[in-house]
């Protein structure tokens, strides 16, 4: 039985789960909205599409939303640079993808981000396929990018087959949210701010402290 890694990138890969909470932070300041920064990070992990109406409220969606994505963007942008991976980022996908796991990295960033996210880790080498805000219309904790992630191995010369074992690794809350709604396992990282019990709460099997620490159990076989 083939074994698929669908690897989530911000707060997994990459330490940019802060910068996105102060660039939403700031995004909504500029239409005087004022969110507390722990209740965005909270949030953190959806796309845009489900953070605005989230946060805010489905009357501001309507009125701002592509705006304040728009924003959101800009305000990203000059904190790009200070962004560094998760430590053992790249070390863990290579190990993955030496020990017999396909791995797809699963974003719905904009494809700018990811580029810089994807150099950052080195990550071209080591994944079979990547998704971007392209690939997706609804983004977590509906199920939609993982689903398009699995589909990304549909066009390669090997497909996964519908006896894969499939596992998420992410560090949000929603990250295992739209796994089970999936129907696959998740496990979690605290790299991204969360806490181990809301990460177990919302699906996660287990709850690491580090790349290093998972990927030892997942090579092993042990999950």
């Amino acid at each position: 039985m083939s074994r698929i890694a669908l690897v989530d990138v911000d707060g997994t890969l990459v330490d940019s789960n802060y910068q996105h909470a102060l660039a939403w932070f700031r995004a909504f300041r500029r239409h005087d909205l004022v969110f507390p920064i722990w209740r965005i990070h909270r949030h953190i992990g959806m796309g845009g599409d489900q953070l605005v109406p989230a946060l805010a409220g489905d009357d501001v969606e309507r009125r701002l939303g592509d705006k304040l994505r728009a924003a959101h963007g800009e305000e990203l942008e000059p904190m790009l640079a200070e962004i560094a991976p998760v430590p053992d980022a790249h070390a863990f996908l290579k190990a993955l993808g030496d020990n017999g796991f396909r791995v797809v990295l699963a974003s719905s960033g904009k494809p700018d981000q990811v580029d810089v996210f994807l150099d950052l880790i080195d990550g071209r080498t080591v994944a079979e396929q990547w998704t971007t805000s392209q690939d997706v219309e609804t983004t977590k904790p509906n199920p939609e990018l993982f689903q398009v992630a699995l589909g990304k191995l549909q066009d390669t010369d090997s497909p996964p087959g519908g006896d894969a074992e499939v596992v998420v690794v992410g560090d949000s809350t929603w990250d295992c949210i739209a796994a089970d709604r999936l129907g696959v396992r998740s496990l979690a990282l605290r790299t991204g701010g969360f806490a181990r019990d809301e990460l177990i709460e919302a699906g996660a099997e287990q709850v690491f402290d580090s790349l290093a620490e998972l990927g030892d159990d997942l090579i092993a076989a042990r999950l």
